[in-house]
């Protein structure tokens, strides 16, 4: 290609930490390209058509249809490093190892020589946020044809570099050299000088998970040193010269209005900027102390209507629904089949029963934060959020501005787990900054986190079944209220089946959760087949046998089982076992756990858990049962005591004194079996291997003291509560 052929594509571009920020709308030179840049070579991946909003702007020159959507972004530089641009934010999950795993396996190149720039406004692509366990299946895979794409064209300069054909050339460990030959020549050497930009779509050839390499091995987590030694920055690190400390004065209650309000001592402090914007009043100071002391010394009067408690949450919920949608409502799977009523009839056996589910909370490790800067009219901001370029429009939104003047930087994150798609602490920052004229750091303390942020959906879910003598299964109807609709389909062959989600008035804000509603889902069907196979005297193990055919699911339900030996088990005197499978976000799974249930003393003590997984091609298998572990270890909060408590619009239980999340003591013996599908795509593990440890615990429960319990959380207070 020559150096002066146009790029006809619409880019944002900046050599990362080396160069002042520099907007390109182009076509243009290359040559003008690579003084951004630097020289070597460039390689796009064009997803194809995308809709001028997807690209954050919606002003297109000229009209016509927007340019293809710049899903990854690779760089070898004179150097031999290899810079990989991804929009894709790091929160705990690890997936700056494995994207580097997915480049250095097509690449030939070192681990070592890949650095990953992730989630930053201005100088990555697009992308629509880090949640639904979408970075495996999508980033990874494009990353894959990227740097595959990368490699072929490295073997053309090679090839001209030793006068041969490509056909006796290899690549490995970052160079490439002649079959049978001791000359070779690094990526670095052949870039060196060379201006190359290379487009490639989306279905460029990559290596098969059977032949890999780097990916599919148990690359240790890159920087790790760093983490553990404390060294690694996070959104909470974050600090720019002239910082001062921002903090909010929050309402008596949720959707409180303000009557009136005072400054009073406030705005005498030395140093201190009190915003009232509307009902939004905060403070600016020099130090996070007087910050403190100037937000309490703020006189405020609200109001706010009488509101529901968690006392009358169910019955609420069930009162005010909203039909076709709703906050953590009417989204997901399901879907109706066959005659609900014939299918009753049919039955020998016939079941109701209904499920609750609480809100919780996320808590992540690292409560909100946020560090904005205004500088000649245009906003950076560094927060931790999962969703980088949805809060750069909020913040266009809210200030006016156009969204090429904001710039939204997300370090490393302490932690999301769906519960950071906003940017609550990034918009207060801002406002602060804006009004004190210096850069202003606002920092959430687990009381605000706990109260502020919005939680997991509760929910109420009502299942209806009916079976035959032999254990078939011949009507399932379910309804969710409220909490949605992920995981909501039935995974069992029932040919009379009706599954809904139904969205209502939350009295509480809501959203996204790990699994969103996968988990409330799983709880209520999974422990409804243990009530029906009780019912039907059958063991709960064969009652599923007889009523799966999903292959996937039937395999990893036989590795589980098999570890865990679950026919050596006989359940009773305090003493139980139980299971649940479950699918969802292309994932697989099933979980086996043993309890202890005293009901004289109350104690509940989960013992040991297993879980068998399978998402399809594994691409780092320590790292994927650090994944799995956790969730389980999560999930086992949510549910025995994980429960949001709030009264007249506040929540009552805001501390972790309070708000009671597993601990060391709490932990069982765990063990992961992972099914290595190297035939199939991989899909994402962060968020469906939680979604079976509450019904097996419940299935558990009921084995050792026959006490169904048919609420999440199941035992805050042990079975005597």
């Amino acid at each position: 290609m020559n150096a002066t052929e146009e790029l006809t594509l619409e880019l944002e571009l900046e050599r990362y930490e080396l160069f002042e920020p520099r907007r390109y709308h182009f076509a243009v030179d290359r040559r003008e390209f690579f003084k951004v840049l630097g020289s070597g070579l460039v390689v796009l991946f064009l997803a194809g058509p995308a809709a001028a909003q997807e690209s954050g702007t919606n002003r297109r020159r000229g009209g016509g249809q927007a340019p293809a959507d710049i899903n990854a972004w690779l760089h070898i530089g004179e150097d031999g490093v290899v810079t990989v641009f991804t929009g894709k934010a790091e929160v705990g999950q690890n997936i700056r190892t494995s994207l580097t795993q997915a480049v250095a396996e097509e690449l030939r190149a070192p681990a070592a020589s890949i650095k990953l720039v992730m989630a930053d406004t201005q100088l990555t692509p697009y992308d629509m946020g880090t949640f639904g366990s979408m970075t495996t299946p999508q980033m990874a895979s494009r990353l894959h044809k990227t740097a595959a794409a990368a490699r072929e064209a490295l073997l053309d300069l090679a090839a001209d570099h030793f006068k041969t054909d490509r056909a006796s050339l290899q690549v490995a460990d970052g160079k490439i050299s002649k079959t049978g030959s001791t000359e070779s020549v690094t990526f670095g050497d052949l870039t060196k000088g060379q201006k190359l930009v290379k487009s490639v779509g989306g279905d460029g050839t990559t290596t098969p998970a059977s032949d890999w390499k780097i990916a599919g091995t148990s690359l240790a987590k890159v920087d790790g040193r760093d983490f553990v030694t404390g060294k690694h920055k996070y959104a909470s690190d974050i600090t720019v010269p002239g910082m001062l400390h921002g903090k909010v004065l929050r309402p008596s209650a949720f959707e409180a209005a303000m009557e009136s309000f005072d400054a009073g001592a406030a705005a005498l402090m030395p140093g201190v900027t009190v915003v009232h914007d509307g009902d939004f009043i905060g403070v600016a100071a020099p130090d996070v102390l007087s910050a403190e002391h100037a937000v309490n010394a703020l006189v405020a009067k609200w109001t706010a209507k009488p509101q529901p408690s968690s006392a009358e949450l169910f019955d609420y919920l069930r009162k005010n629904v909203r039909e076709g949608g709703g906050r953590g409502g009417g989204r997901g799977g399901g879907g109706s089949s066959g005659s609900i009523e014939e299918g009753l009839a049919a039955a020998s056996h016939k079941l109701q029963a209904t499920y609750n589910i609480a809100y919780i909370a996320h808590v992540p490790l690292e409560p909100r934060s946020a560090v904005a800067q205004w500088e000649d009219g245009k906003l950076t901001v560094w927060t931790g959020t999962q969703r980088p370029f949805g809060v750069r429009s909020d913040l266009a939104a809210i200030f006016s501005i156009p969204e090429e003047n904001v710039r939204v930087i997300v370090p490393d994150t302490g932690a999301g787990y769906g519960g950071k798609h906003t940017g609550e602490a990034a918009i207060e920052a801002a406002r602060l900054a804006k009004a004190a004229g210096k850069p202003v750091k606002v920092a959430w303390t687990r009381q605000e986190e706990f109260t502020w942020a919005y939680f997991r959906p509760a929910g109420v879910i009502d299942v209806t079944s009916g079976a035959r003598d032999d254990g078939t299964i011949t009507a399932w109807e379910f309804h969710n209220y409220n909490s949605g609709g992920s995981g909501l389909d039935c995974p069992y062959e029932v040919v009379n089946k009706k599954c809904e989600a139904h969205g209502s008035s939350s009295p509480l804000r809501q959203g996204s959760y790990r699994a969103l509603a996968a988990t409330a889902n799983n709880f209520a069907r999974e422990s409804h087949m243990d009530e029906m196979a009780f019912a039907l005297k059958m063991d709960p193990l064969e009652f599923r046998l007889k009523n799966l055919k999903n292959s996937r699911l039937l395999a990893v339900l036989q590795a589980a089982t098999e570890t865990f030996g679950w026919h050596k088990f006989k359940s009773g005197d305090g003493r139980g076992v139980g299971l649940a499978v479950g699918t969802e976000k292309g994932s697989y799974l099933a979980t086996c756990a043993e309890v202890l249930a005293d009901k004289d003393s109350g104690v509940v003590k989960v013992v040991r858990a297993v879980t068998a997984f399978d998402c399809g091609a594994v691409v780092n298998p320590n790292h994927l049962k650090n994944q799995i572990e956790g969730a389980l270890v999560m999930g086992l909060g949510g549910a025995l005591f994980e429960a949001i408590e709030f009264s007249n619009g506040m929540v009552t239980n805001p501390f972790l004194s309070d708000y009671r999340v597993p601990r060391f003591s709490d932990l069982p013996k765990i063990e992961v079996v992972l099914v290595d599908r190297k035939d199939v795509p991989s899909a994402g593990a962060g968020e469906t291997p939680i979604t079976c440890i509450a019904p097996a615990i419940g299935n558990a429960i009921f084995a050792a003291s026959n006490i169904r319990l048919r609420s999440m959380p199941m035992a805050p207070e042990g079975l005597r509560g």
